[in-house]
């Protein structure tokens, strides 16, 4: 874990100050983190998921890189989570995960 009393930048804190690189944009939209449920098929059973929009437009963008629909998506990493791990207590998180790491590969790719 890293030194409490560092900064996400590294150097040393000063009484609460900010930190350099500020994790808000300017124009950083809230509705984003706001959470929405979604009833989604994954592999033929009906659920119910809850994700943040910001996620949801991101399992979209995968969901068109792939040809496909966001329940096609979702139901491809339930199956897999299944195959390769015999399953995940908390889906929600995983797909949190694979959305950031798509991400990073896609920036990665660039």
């Amino acid at each position: 874990m890293g030194d409490p009393m560092r900064g996400i930048d590294g150097n040393a804190r000063q009484g609460g100050g900010n930190p350099r690189l500020d994790p808000f944009r300017r124009d950083f939209d809230m509705t984003q983190a706001g959470p929405v449920s979604r009833s989604v098929r994954l592999n033929g059973f009906a659920t119910c998921l809850r994700l943040e929009v910001v996620y949801w437009r991101i399992l979209e963008r995968i969901a068109q890189a792939n040809r496909c629909s966001v329940s096609a998506v979702l139901s491809y990493v339930d199956r897999e989570v299944h195959l390769r791990h015999g399953g995940v207590r908390n889906f929600s998180g995983l797909v949190r995960v694979i959305c950031v790491a798509w991400l990073q590969e896609a920036r990665d790719a660039h």
